[in-house]
């Protein structure tokens, strides 16, 4: 590598026509003499897969570097020395607990938290703070957006009972940024892009609109400091949770404000509406992540490809039934196979995003290289609503953090919060504990 005497900063800018994205990292950000592997950022991912898979078409025969990748994961051939498939995890947390049925919710509510949620249909939904919002107030201090969030199925209902008395919410995202602050997914491209990328102007417009947006914001602050004097101990909390989501829009429209040049980066044409084929939304939503990332946007980034209990039918693999019902299969193996190409088909469309993240220089490497991608979800054995052996796909290394082309199976019951700490830990990011966790996962250098 070229090593320049000159050094540009990180949050470098050119000014284009009509809008502004951050340089991606280039050689001349890197201070003179200085090793390039220690200034490329580490990037989170999650990718959630919902109503679980068959079994033994997931989990590979083999342990080990000598794996073979099963017939679930062979649309991942071209990616297999980035992979570390991992068996054996449990998300017990979203057990009943005496709370009756309700697998599909707690499946997904407690996946990046490992904390059994609250049964209730109203108001008072309670989970946990997720994996990736605590990785994003960490990471985020360093990105315009702290975290992205993103899903492929509409959310239909934000109120009642979406599946035996559990929040509608429940399913439709698997990100929390408090116990009671479930964070919304979005499903259009076009309004992703352009909370990307920005809907045009000039810089010095842009700058005007964030000044006014932080008078709004001062305004705010004063109103709530005055109506905090009358109220109750519970709305105080709430008004605690509402101001910390006013902090971090401050800390957003400084970031903005302190990017005074603009942009480069080959954008695609802004997305119009939403795609009516699921591949191509799938790889749309991909692609939006890959220029977060390549931009430094982000450093965090999750996907809901579908709602649990989705009844999403795929013509474009010959399978006509939904979704769910193929998943409670009754061990009959014709509705075995159907679903298994459908765990197969997300698969591949996934190695799209992998193929992607890895053909993208950064740094020393590329994207993949930097980052850290978990694909899986909440459940197992979709046909027993077990919560045991859940699907566990990680991706990339986040900078040689974790030994890959390789699949370890655990003791059967491992905490799944074991690997999200674990995660935590090789994106620099330290915490003591989460949700049921007891202790990191080992092997995994």
């Amino acid at each position: 590598m070229y090593i320049s005497k000159l050094a540009l900063p990180r949050r470098t800018f050119l000014r284009g026509l009509g809008t502004a994205i951050a340089l991606p990292l280039l050689d001349a950000m890197v201070p003179a003499l200085s090793a390039l592997a220690n200034t490329a950022a580490r990037r989170l991912g999650f990718v959630y897969v919902p109503n679980g898979v068959i079994q033994d078409q997931w989990v590979p025969k083999t342990t080990g570097a000598g794996f073979e990748l099963s017939p679930s994961l062979k649309p991942l051939e071209k990616v297999k020395d980035h992979l570390l498939v991992v068996s054996g995890l449990a998300q017990k947390q979203a057990e009943s607990f005496g709370d009756g049925n309700g697998d599909h919710a707690r499946g997904c509510a407690s996946w990046l938290n490992g904390v059994h949620p609250k049964r209730t249909e109203g108001a008072g939904v309670q989970a946990g703070t997720t994996v990736d919002q605590i990785a994003a107030r960490e990471l985020g201090q360093f990105t315009r957006l702290p975290s992205l969030e993103l899903a492929l199925e509409s959310q239909e209902r934000g109120l009642g009972s979406c599946d035996n008395g559990y929040a509608c919410v429940y399913i439709n995202t698997t990100s929390w940024r408090s116990p009671t602050s479930p964070v919304p997914m979005e499903i259009h491209p076009r309004v992703v892009f352009d909370r990307l990328f920005g809907d045009g102007g000039s810089a010095d417009a842009r700058l005007a609109q964030a000044r006014r947006s932080r008078s709004v914001l001062d305004s705010v602050r004063q109103e709530v400091a005055s109506l905090e004097k009358s109220l109750g101990a519970g709305d105080k909390t709430k008004v605690s949770e509402y101001l910390e989501s006013v902090r971090e829009v401050e800390q957003r429209i400084q970031r903005a404000e302190a990017q005074t040049g603009e942009l480069s980066l080959t954008l695609p044409d802004r997305p119009t509406d939403i795609p009516e084929e699921f591949a191509e939304h799938m790889r749309l939503m991909f692609d939006l992540q890959v220029l977060a990332f390549q931009a430094d946007i982000t450093r965090v980034a999750s996907l809901l490809i579908g709602r649990e209990q989705s009844g999403r039918s795929f013509p474009e693999i010959g399978i006509a039934e939904p979704h769910h019902s193929l998943s409670h299969h009754r061990d009959d193996p014709v509705f075995i196979a159907k679903k298994a190409k459908i765990d197969a088909y997300h698969v591949q469309l996934y190695s799209y995003f992998l193929e992607k993240l890895a053909a993208t220089s950064d740094g020393d490497g590329s994207l993949l290289d930097h980052s850290l991608i978990l694909y899986g979800g909440g459940l197992g054995n979709p046909n027993l609503h077990e919560h045991t052996n859940l699907p566990v796909l990680l991706a990339g290394s986040a900078g040689g953090q974790f030994k890959t082309g390789r699949h370890l199976a655990y003791p059967e019951n491992t905490p799944m919060t074991n690997l999200l700490v674990s995660m935590l830990d090789r994106v620099g990011v330290r915490t003591e504990s989460l949700g049921d966790s007891t202790g990191r996962l080992e092997h995994l250098l």
